[in-house]
């Protein structure tokens, strides 16, 4: 008896109770995994290795987070999802090993190629492998809430906490013990999501008519096919994954640049720096549960539109041109760091909207997305890597910031699959024609579309 306050409290704050302790790993596990976030980039430029070839890394890195993030959907529907996240955590742990204890100490790109790149395949197959596992248990009327809670969680450690334990750790350790100590974290996170949480769909998937999952039957290989042809069968799909890539690829390039910038260029120092981000995405992950009400409230699509694409195509030019401006001004740079981490929050809406847009085959577009969540973390540092020879950091800052507002016209054309019905049916209430045509549920079944 003593226990069912608390499970009640949880139940109402929208987290399925039997996944819980799933979410407090995650955290962790995020939390290590984003410990690297804000240094490593100038930690490798200090040990020798040029910036391109630091982006070319984190390319790699983002190249095998793509991969995994693809397959975690499919993986979880063959294996189960804790299967999936043990994988994941393995990966991660074997090949941050090979990292700390072969490349960095002998200076080694090839190996911190294999070591580091590889690696990029651990966390998405644990995060989005414990994501699946939310998408059959939560239930209907509460699913985007749970998806909520996963983004607070996420971001909550990637890079928000991880970079404020960065900047604790590296003035009393050291640049490299840190690294250590995410490993730490990375296994502490991981195993209390996995050895706590007790719920037995995540071992056993099921395979027709769950909730989430195939429901007609289809096999592995046509599920594993078919998250990539859907990207052109069903083109919102497809431009939704787009979206999704824009989204947070100027996050991952500007964790290749915006370190060097801010502290060998503007003249912060690499705590402040460490501090900005932190800062940067507590906000985020604060907004992310204010921009998943707005999104319910204002429209799915019209929310990704104007909160997101837009607003990040402001924030992203004063992220660079204000303190560009007024130098090392922490309280101005905190300003303009908050409102680019509030405005990626306005992307939330399409964890939603995804799904809903191929309501038979939810599955596969939640791969969909996974692929363009994935996707962001290579094409980010890819963009660093071809453009900031040329163009500078000015220059790769105009990109990202265009990429955005091509997603807002983007975005307006994510109209759920039955607006038109909904929109014709002189039967139907006129809010929920309207609510349906702004790409937010109505009174349909869209309103418990995986968020």
């Amino acid at each position: 008896m003593t226990n069912l306050p608390p499970r009640s409290l949880i139940t109402r704050l929208g987290i399925p109770p039997t996944l819980a302790w799933g979410y407090l790993g995650l955290l962790l596990f995020m939390i290590g995994d984003g410990v690297e976030s804000g240094y490593l980039s100038p930690y490798l430029i200090d040990q020798g290795i040029s910036e391109s070839r630091v982006a070319l890394l984190f390319t790699v890195y983002g190249v095998a987070a793509a991969i995994a993030a693809w397959l975690s959907g499919v993986l979880s529907d063959l294996w189960g999802p804790r299967r999936v996240m043990w994988a994941g955590l393995g990966i991660w742990g074997v090949f941050q090993l090979l990292f700390l204890v072969a490349a960095l100490p002998a200076t080694s790109y090839p190996l911190m190629m294999l070591g580091y790149g590889l690696r990029g395949l651990g966390y998405p197959l644990f995060a989005y492998g414990f994501l699946v596992w939310i998408a059959g248990v939560a239930p209907r009327a509460r699913l985007s809430t749970a998806m909520g809670w996963f983004w607070f969680a996420f971001t909550g450690g990637l890079p928000t906490l991880g970079s404020l334990v960065a900047s604790g750790l590296i003035p009393h350790i050291g640049a490299y013990a840190t690294l250590w100590a995410a490993l730490v974290l990375v296994a502490a996170g991981g195993l209390i999501a996995l050895l706590l949480v007790r719920d037995g769909r995540g071992d056993k998937w099921p395979r027709a008519g769950g909730e989430g999952q195939q429901s007609d039957g289809e096999g592995p290989l046509a599920t594993l096919l078919g998250s990539v042809t859907i990207l052109w069968r069903n083109p919102r799909v497809g431009i939704g994954s787009l979206v999704r890539v824009i989204n947070t690829a100027s996050q991952f390039g500007f964790f290749v640049i915006m370190p060097i910038h801010f502290t060998k260029t503007v003249g912060f120092s690499l705590t402040q720096w460490l501090h900005l981000l932190s800062a940067m995405f507590a906000t985020n992950i604060f907004a992310n549960l204010l921009c998943g009400v707005i999104g319910d409230r204002l429209g799915w699509r019209h929310t990704i539109a104007w909160v997101g694409g837009a607003g990040c195509t402001l924030s992203t030019l004063l992220l660079f041109y204000v303190p560009e401006a007024a130098g090392a001004n922490f309280p101005l740079a905190l300003a303009v760091a908050a409102f680019y981490g509030a405005t990626l929050a306005g992307y939330v809406p399409v964890s939603a909207l995804m799904p809903s847009l191929e309501p038979k085959h939810k599955g596969q577009a939640l791969a969909a997305l996974n692929l363009g969540a994935g996707a962001s973390t290579f094409v980010g540092p890819a963009v660093v890597a071809a453009f900031v020879g040329p163009l500078g950091v000015e220059g790769v800052v105009w990109i990202f910031a265009g990429m955005y507002a091509v997603s807002t016209v983007l975005a307006l054309f994510l109209k759920l699959p039955d607006d038109a019905g909904r929109a014709a049916d002189a039967a139907a209430p006129a809010d929920a024609d309207a609510a349906g045509a702004d790409g937010r549920p109505g009174t349909t079944s869209t309103a418990s579309a995986p968020a």
